[in-house]
């Protein structure tokens, strides 16, 4: 990935992270530059990888998942193979919305979105606790979202 990225690229992101749906109109004339230099920054953007894709983030207390939990996972042993397999898992889990290798008294940390606690228990002992390589779990439950963000602090580049 290249490392070229100027103002005008970094406000670019900046309005594309706001609102991906923003017109090539209306972001030319926030950042002051006619349609075709525009298009050529966002496509290079895209190109250099800057710009992964576009999503939608949806409200997921209206689509009635209304539980945020997240697991410490302790692996059995820290092994290339127990590595590999949990995360190979992991993947599938359409739960499971982060996944975090992290250093400390635990090996992964999991961000999940699920109905409720009854879904989170079958969860748990269905999908989980069964993984072989699986020694630990420690379960937090989120009681109120302070902060949700999907944007990243691009003042601090």
């Amino acid at each position: 990935m290249k490392n070229s990225i100027d103002p005008i690229d970094l406000k670019i992101l900046e309005i594309l992270q706001e609102n991906s749906q923003k017109t090539l109109k209306e972001i030319s004339q926030l950042i002051n530059l006619s349609l075709t230099p525009t298009h050529d920054r966002i496509k290079r953007l895209e190109i250099d990888g800057y710009l992964n894709k576009y999503v939608a983030i949806l409200d997921r207390k209206k689509l009635g998942i209304g539980l945020i939990v997240h697991c410490q996972v302790t692996l059995d042993k820290q092994t290339k193979n127990n590595f590999t397999e949990f995360e190979r898992t992991i993947l599938t889990y359409p739960e499971v919305v982060e996944c975090s290798m992290v250093s400390g008294s635990f090996d992964y940390l999991l961000k999940l979105v699920i109905k409720d606690m009854d879904n989170y228990n079958q969860f748990y002992q269905q999908k989980l606790a069964v993984l072989a390589s699986v020694a630990h779990i420690s379960t937090l439950f989120v009681i109120q979202e302070i902060k949700s963000s999907t944007q990243i602090p691009l003042s601090e580049i």
